[in-house]
Formats: C-alpha cells, structure tokens, sequence
C-alpha cells in the first residue's frame, strides 16, 4: 500500500479530531460515532495492523475507512509537519486497496458500479444531464470564453439543478459567455478519486479531457468546490490544464456591476466553507466579499469557520453512500445547529453538495422556521432590480 511507511508515525495525539480553538470535535467520522477507530489516528492504527496481517478486513473496518469525507481537517490540524500532508493519501491508498480485494461496503460498491455504467453517482443516463437547462436558454460551448461544468450534483439532483440554473442565471446577467459540455460531460471523478478507485477516476477524466480539448477549451467555470479541486489540482496530471475557476471567484469580480432594491428587509447571514473549496484549494474570500457587497446583509461568523470550518459530512462519496447517517450527531445536524447559534437568519452556502447536505438536515431538525439554507447566487439574485 502507498504511504505505509508513515502509517507508524502517528502517536494519536487526538489534534487531528479537533479545530483550531479546540471547542469540539471535529472530525465528521469521529463527532458521528465517537469511537477512536472512526478518528484519522485510529484508522492509522487500523491501516497498520491489516498490514501486518493482525486483523482481517472486516465489513467495519471497511466502513471505518470509507467514513472519511476526505474533508482535510487531519492534514490542518497534524502536528507532525513531515507526515501531515499525506494523511488523506494514506487514507485513500487504504480505500484503493480494498477496492482491489474487492472489499467494500455495498452503498460504496453501488456508488462506484454507477460511475462505471452511467459516468455519474444516481445511475442516470447522459440525456437526463442536461434537463436543468430547459427554458434557460444556455447553449452547447463553441467558442464562448468560457466552459460551465455543472458537475453531478448539479445537473441530476432536484436541489443542485436549482443553484446551477441560479448560477448560470447570474453569470448570463452579468455578461459572463459560456456553454456546455451537455451530454458529453461525465463525472468530474472526485468522489471516485477519494474512494480509492483510481483507474475509475482516470477514465472518467481522461474522457472529459477528451471532450475540453476537441472543443479548445481554455476556461473552465466549476459548479462545485469538488468539481474545482479535480480539474484544477488532478486533471493537470492526466494532461488536461486549463484556468479552473470556482463560480464564486467570477461573481466576487462582477458584483460591482448590479443594482440591488434598496428597500428590503435586512438579513443575517452566516457562511459555510465547503471543504474542497477551503482546506484544499485556500479559497476563503470570494464568498465573503460577495456577501459584504450585498446591501441589507449583515454576515456573522461561526465559532468554526475557514480552516476550522466543520464538514457538512457529505465528502468521500457520503453524499451517495451516507455511511455517516443523519442522526442527530451527524455533522450536517450539528453545523446546522452551530449556524442557528449565530443568530442568522440564511446559512449561506457555496456547494451544491454542502446545500444537499445542510437543507437536509434542517428539515429533519424542524429548523426550516427559523434557519433556511440559501445559496450565495439565490442570495443575490433575491436582493436584484
């Protein structure tokens, strides 16, 4: 397995469950089951001993490792400089190779099976991809400036289609030319890359980057945080480099261009930094300054927020194969919770997968009265002329 060799390095200190101000855990697995093994330091252990041939890959060993949403609070939090980074590597090279004992669990089984028949986590086929653009108006890329990657979430779930359409509502409005791949796009591969199916992942984006090339691609607007990482940190390795920006940090450029009513009730506002768009690619401030141009919006911040912020537990496929449940300690529940301690009135949010994960868990907490989870392009367009 790759990156054994750090596996003994850990001496489970605990700093990897934790945020930065140590006022709760922090580590979505761990916070969901409060069991060591379920903490980055415990699944190192874990990792170790199946190497050595002192446990066997049991059905909760399995779940245990694919109940990491890869969030990258571990690799924030480590005190060990020279092993840190590679935490999350270890993790997925431990994921990798029961997916190549064929050892997993069935929802992560399903979920891969998916990706391999349709290119996308719901089992859809590619025509049903572009059923969030009816009545847009958006059109197939030819030589717009730039390419709108809606990713899965955003062309199949009911949730996501309504922000991509927001979204894409909002570029249009502010003079931003794009198209898309439609049809030809498949999954971006995050998810598949993080689940350890690393020959699925190069398919599915050898085969995108297939598609940007034949059309000239130069520019690439991504829907989701998980989209952005993939085709701005992996793609490059498999030959596929393009300028990758998340939606936000184009809205963040163009805000200064619209007229807002100057008559509507002020709002509370509170934001969610997706992990993908956070810890892993260092984008804090698109968003924020987003909000700070929105006249009538006042933004608070959680207690975790940025580095520190708490996954919405929907990372590492959980989305689709929802290992970490939807009980009341699961992590959507307990940043739903957070965001209502603020006093906001919206949790704000930049990812589909996060607006999925968080919508959820207000309704199942009956907070819809008092907490709606908006995204940022709904904020905008709300408060528009």
């Amino acid at each position: 397995m790759k990156y054994a060799e750090i596996l003994h390095r850990c001496f489970r200190c605990g700093y990897c469950k934790l945020p930065g101000n140590y006022i709760d855990f922090n580590c979505p697995a761990y916070a969901a089951f409060r069991f060591e093994t379920y903490s980055p330091g415990g699944r190192m252990w874990l990792l170790r001993a199946w190497l050595d041939e002192k446990i066997e890959p049991s059905r909760r060993f399995q779940e245990i490792l694919f109940s990491c949403t890869a969030c990258g609070n571990c690799v924030e939090q480590c005190v060990l400089t020279k092993i840190k980074d590679e935490l999350l590597l270890a993790f997925t090279a431990g994921k990798e190779a029961l997916v190549c004992e064929g050892k997993v669990p069935p929802p992560v089984r399903d979920c891969l099976t998916k990706l391999q028949n349709y290119g996308n986590p719901y089992g859809f086929t590619r025509k049903k991809r572009t059923a969030w653009t009816v009545g847009t108006g958006i059109e197939a890329f030819s030589d717009q400036e730039f390419l709108f990657f809606p990713g899965d979430v955003g062309a199949f779930d009911s949730r996501g289609q309504e922000i991509a359409r927001s979204v894409a509502t909002l570029l249009n409005r502010v003079g931003v030319t794009f198209g898309i791949l439609g049809d030809q796009e498949v999954s971006d591969g995050n998810e598949t890359n993080a689940m350890g199916e690393s020959e699925l992942f190069r398919l599915l984006a050898e085969e995108n980057i297939k598609h940007f090339n034949e059309l000239n691609v130069k520019k690439i607007i991504t829907l989701s945080p998980h989209g952005f990482n993939a085709l701005k940190n992996e793609y490059p390795k498999l030959g596929g480099t393009y300028e990758v920006f998340h939606y936000t940090q184009i809205l963040a450029a163009h805000t200064g261009s619209l007229s807002f009513e100057n008559d509507l009730p002020e709002i509370s506002v509170t934001y969610h930094d997706p992990c993908y768009l956070g810890r892993h690619n260092w984008e804090y401030g698109s968003a924020r300054k987003i909000l700070a141009s929105l006249t009538g919006v006042k933004a608070r911040e959680m207690d975790r927020s940025m580095q520190n912020a708490l996954c919405c537990g929907g990372g590492g496929g959980n989305l689709f194969t929802d290992i970490l449940g939807k009980g009341p300690e699961s992590p959507a529940q307990n940043r739903v919770l957070e965001a209502l301690g603020t006093g906001a009135d919206i949790l704000a949010v930049s990812c589909p997968t996060c607006a999925v994960m968080l919508g959820d868990a207000v309704k199942s907490t009956n907070l819809d009265k008092r907490i709606q989870v908006r995204e940022i392009s709904e904020i905008i367009n709300d408060r528009l002329k």
